[in-house]
C-alpha cells in the first residue's frame, strides 16, 4: 500500500466542490473560518462570490446554510467533524434534519488521524450522533476517487448529507474501471470466504492490506467498503455473515454507535453471527503523530491483522 498514490479526502472535497460549481450556479459554500484547513478555500479562490465565511460560529452557519436551500440553493456547509456534528448538533437536528432541507454538512478532521490537535479535535463520536437524526444520510468515503464521487452524489440527493473527510493522506484503492459509487450501496474490495472485515473511510485501505497479511496466515478475508452508513446496504451484510459466518468491523471511531453498530443492527434481525469490533474503545484520543496514534490504538493495518488473529 505505501506505492500507492495518496490524497487526503478533504482534499477531494474542495477539488470536487470546484468540479461542481463549474457545472452548477445554484451550489455555495459555507466554512467557520477554516477554510485552508477544510479545503473549501479551494471553492473559495474559482467563486469568491459563493463562498461565506460565517466564522467561528458553526451554529449560526447551519442555520444559514437551512435557508439557503429554502431559496433553492445548495449550501455545502463546512467544518471541523467536532464542530459540525457535535457543537451544531441541535441546529442540525431542528433546523436541517426536522424539515428534511437540501443541505450537504462537509465534515473534516474526523477521527484519531487529525493527530497532533488532540482529543478535544479528535471527533470519535460523528458518526452515531448523525445515525440518530432521521433522515440524514451519512456517507465515509475511502480515499479520492469516492470522495470525490461521493460529494457529487451528494449535491444530486435530496435532502440532507453528512459527509465525512480526513486530514491523512489515504491510499487510493477505488481506481478500477468498474467501480462505481452508489448512495446506500457497499462495495466487496477483496473476495474471502473464511472472514468478512467490514471496514470504511481511511480504515478500507489498512483492511485490505491486513488481508493480505492474514492471507500468508492461511486465512481467506473478503473486505467490504461500507462508505455510505445511513442507509447502510444490508444485502452485502447478510451474504457476507451467511458466507463467511464472522465478521470483523473497523472504524476510525468509537466502538459506541458508529460501523460496528450499524452491522449488529443489521445481522441481529436478519442474520445473526458473530461481530468484533475494531475501533476506538470507549475513551478518547491524545496528541501525537497521526501514523502513531494509528499504531497504537490499533487502527493500522498491523493493528487490525493482529485484533483479527487474536479474535478468531
Amino acid at each position: 500500500m505505501s506505492e500507492v498514490k495518496k490524497i487526503a479526502t478533504r482534499e477531494s472535497y474542495g477539488n470536487a466542490l470546484v468540479e461542481l460549481g463549474k457545472e452548477h450556479e445554484d451550489l455555495v459554500v459555507l466554512d467557520a473560518d477554516l477554510a485552508a484547513a477544510t479545503k473549501t478555500g479551494i471553492f473559495k479562490k474559482e467563486f469568491p462570490e459563493r463562498h461565506i465565511d460565517c466564522g467561528i460560529a458553526e451554529c449560526n452557519m447551519m442555520g444559514i446554510a437551512a435557508g439557503l436551500s429554502l431559496t433553492g440553493k445548495v449550501p455545502f456547509a463546512s467544518s471541523f467533524a467536532m464542530f459540525a456534528a457535535g457543537r451544531a448538533f441541535e441546529q442540525v437536528r431542528n433546523t436541517i434534519g426536522y424539515p428534511k432541507l437540501n443541505v450537504k454538512i462537509g465534515a473534516t478532521h474526523a477521527g484519531i488521524s487529525v493527530g497532533e490537535d488532540g482529543a478535544t479535535h479528535q471527533c470519535n463520536e460523528d458518526i452515531a450522533l448523525m445515525r440518530t437524526i432521521p433522515n440524514m444520510v451519512i456517507i465515509n468515503p475511502s480515499d479520492d476517487i469516492e470522495a470525490r464521487a461521493a460529494v457529487k452524489a451528494a449535491y444530486a440527493y435530496k435532502g440532507p448529507v453528512y459527509l465525512r473527510f480526513g486530514r491523512l493522506a489515504a491510499p487510493v484503492i477505488n481506481d478500477k474501471p468498474d467501480y462505481e459509487f452508489e448512495i446506500g450501496k457497499g462495495v466487496t474490495v477483496r473476495e474471502g470466504k473464511d472472514i468478512t472485515i467490514v471496514a470504511t473511510g481511511l480504515e478500507v485501505g489498512f483492511a485490505v492490506e491486513a488481508a493480505e497479511n492474514l492471507e500468508k496466515d492461511g486465512i481467506d478475508a473478503r473486505v467490504i467498503n461500507i462508505h455510505t452508513i445511513k442507509p447502510i446496504d444490508k444485502d452485502i451484510i447478510i451474504k457476507a455473515a451467511k458466507e463467511t459466518k464472522k465478521l470483523f468491523t473497523v472504524e476510525e471511531h468509537s466502538v459506541i454507535g458508529g460501523l460496528g453498530s450499524a452491522v449488529c443492527d443489521v445481522l441481529c434481525e436478519n442474520a445473526p453471527a458473530p461481530v468484533y469490533k475494531i475501533g476506538m474503545r470507549d475513551r478518547f484520543g491524545e496528541s501525537g503523530p497521526a501514523a502513531e496514534l494509528l499504531h497504537k490504538y490499533e487502527l493500522d493495518a498491523e493493528g487490525i491483522y493482529k485484533q483479527v488473529k487474536a479474535n478468531l
